[in-house]
């Protein structure tokens, strides 16, 4: 099989790229159900996706946004939680209904029936149409660390060490174990079309291990050589050992 590979010339490409992957989807399918993702890769197309709608709106009435994964044993308005993010780069901007912004709470006495209750929703919206990923310096992607089971379906992951310590800081949270509500790689690579986008010179090391080594567990990532569409974003700098 082979693999899409676009490499854009660099990060302003790459954002845009990104963000019109998203509003193509929206515009070609007004019922959309697209998966987001939260960080440094992905804050930009969010906003350029915003500046667009602004600039020519067009109805979203009927799509229905979600967040890959979710923070878990933090308040809902931490701006660091998947929910806080989402809202503020790209929900709001597109004035997407309440009910049409799925997410996981990020407090809960009972996280395993979100986990079921949250993939549930996304099922009855007739599943993921496009599913934007992050990827992880270890391939993670969403919680789903090296290890992960490919069959793994809707479920909470404990956090790793380097975040748990910055989001304990942030929210000088020092009981409890934080943790991460997320999409299965199972469900992942049931979305019927994922954008896989990684950028900078911190992801080149791991873009080569997932697209040219063996797949593998250890790099959950390397599971997306055999989605029958999956596009991989890069830029030159996470390009650089292809």
């Amino acid at each position: 099989m082979s693999l899409k590979i676009t490499i854009a010339k660099n990060e302003e490409e790459f954002d845009r790229i990104a963000a019109w992957k998203i509003i193509g989807c929206m515009l070609s399918n007004p019922h959309a159900v697209i998966g987001l993702s939260t960080g440094q890769t992905t804050k930009n197309m969010h906003r350029i996706v915003s500046e667009i709608f602004r600039s020519n709106p067009f109805d979203v009435s009927g799509i229905t946004l979600f967040g890959l994964d979710e923070i878990t044993n933090v308040p809902r308005d931490y701006d660091g939680a998947c929910y806080t993010m989402l809202k503020n780069q790209i929900v709001d901007a597109l004035g997407i209904k309440e009910e049409n912004f799925i997410m996981p709470p990020t407090l809960s006495d009972n996280y395993t029936e979100e986990a079921k209750k949250f993939q549930s929703e996304l099922e009855l919206r007739g599943g993921i149409d496009l599913q934007i990923l992050g990827l992880g310096t270890n391939g993670h992607l969403g919680f789903n660390q090296p290890g992960t089971p490919f069959e793994s379906e809707t479920w909470i992951s404990r956090m790793d060490g380097v975040l748990e310590a910055r989001v304990r800081k942030e929210t000088r949270i020092t009981e409890g174990e934080l943790g991460g509500l997320t999409l299965g790689i199972k469900n992942i690579m049931h979305a019927r079309k994922i954008v896989l986008a990684a950028k900078g010179d911190s992801k080149a090391e791991i873009v080569k291990k997932m697209l040219c080594n063996p797949i593998t567990t250890d790099i959950p990532a390397s599971i997306l050589q055999l989605h029958p569409d999956c596009e991989f974003l890069l830029d030159e700098q996470a390009a650089k050992h292809l």
